[in-house]
C-alpha cells in the first residue's frame, strides 16, 4: 500500500503529520494562530482559511483523515493528475472552511439576536427555551438555576445572572475553532464516487462491501442530517463537510465536461 502512494498524496501526509506533531510537542500555540476562528472572533485570522486544514484536534482526528486521503488519494492522483489532485485538495479544503464561517457566522447572528430579544424583556420562559437550544453548552447548575428563575422571574439577581449565561454562550460559540482536512477529504470522496462509482469498497465498520457511489451517497444524507438538527454538543463541523462533498463535485462536474482538459 506504501509503495503506491503517489507524490501530492506523500507530501500532503507529510505535512499534516509535522504540523500535528509540531502542534502538540513543540509549538503548543500553533492551535491559536492556525485553527479557524468564527469571523466575529478577536483570534481569527484570513489566513485561517488555509491553515486550519492542516490542523487536527487528535491523533484519532489526524489518522482518519490521512488515512482516506491515502487509500482514494493516489488512485485519483495517476487518473486527474498531481495538479487537479492538489487543486481539488485544497479548493475543497479552503471552500469547505470559507462556506463553515459563513453558516457560523448566521449561527452567531441568530443567537445573538435572541439574546438581545432577552435582554430587552427578560423572560423565563424564553430563557428556558435558549438553554434547551444550547443545551450542549451547560452544565447541571444551570438547568437548576433555570428552577430557581422560574420561580422568581422579577428577581434582579436572577435576571442578571440569565443575562451573563446568555452573554457566556456567546463567547463560547464566537470562540470555537475548527481544524481538521475533513471538507478536503470529503471532496476526494466525491471526486472518487463520481469518477469511479461502481468501485467496489470493503468498511470496516460494519464488515461489507459497498459500491463507491453508495458509500458517499450515505456520507451525505447522513451529514445533511446532523446539518438539519444543529447539536451544540456535536464537535464535528458535518456543514463543513457538506461543502467539502459540494465543491468536489462541482469541480469534477467542470472537468469532466472539458473532456479536452480532463484527460
Amino acid at each position: 500500500m506504501f509503495r503506491n502512494i503517489t507524490p501530492v498524496v506523500q507530501r500532503l501526509l507529510l505535512i499534516n503529520i509535522a504540523i500535528f506533531l509540531a502542534g502538540n510537542f513543540f509549538i503548543p500555540v500553533l492551535d491559536d494562530w492556525f485553527a479557524l476562528y468564527n469571523i466575529n472572533s478577536p483570534l481569527f485570522k484570513p489566513f485561517q482559511f488555509l491553515t486550519y486544514m492542516f490542523m487536527h484536534a487528535d491523533f484519532w482526528h489526524l489518522f482518519s483523515n490521512m488515512f482516506g486521503l491515502m487509500i482514494f488519494g493516489p488512485i485519483l492522483e495517476q487518473f486527474l493528475g498531481p495538479k487537479k489532485l492538489f487543486i481539488l485538495w485544497m479548493v475543497c479544503g479552503m471552500g469547505a472552511g470559507v462556506l463553515y464561517s459563513g453558516y457560523t457566522l448566521v449561527q452567531y447572528r441568530n443567537l445573538e439576536d435572541k439574546v438581545l430579544a432577552f435582554e430587552s424583556n427578560p423572560d423565563p420562559e424564553y430563557f428556558n427555551r435558549l438553554v434547551i437550544e444550547n443545551k450542549g453548552y451547560f452544565t447541571q447548575e444551570v438547568f437548576d438555576f433555570v428552577d430557581q428563575y422560574s420561580r422568581n422571574p422579577q428577581d434582579p439577581a436572577h435576571i442578571q445572572q440569565a443575562e451573563q449565561t446568555l452573554q457566556n454562550i456567546l463567547r463560547l460559540q464566537v470562540n470555537q475553532p475548527m481544524v481538521g482536512a475533513s471538507g478536503a477529504l470529503f471532496g476526494i470522496l466525491v471526486a472518487f464516487a463520481m469518477l469511479f462509482p461502481n468501485t467496489q469498497l470493503f468498511l470496516l465498520f460494519p464488515p461489507m462491501p459497498i459500491k463507491a457511489k453508495y458509500l458517499v451517497f450515505f456520507y451525505g444524507a447522513y451529514t445533511i442530517y446532523n446539518v438539519l438538527i444543529t447539536n451544540p454538543s456535536d464537535n464535528v463541523a458535518h456543514f463543513a463537510h457538506l461543502s467539502g462533498l459540494v465543491i468536489g463535485a462541482i469541480l469534477v462536474y467542470v472537468w469532466k465536461k472539458n473532456r479536452t482538459n480532463f484527460y
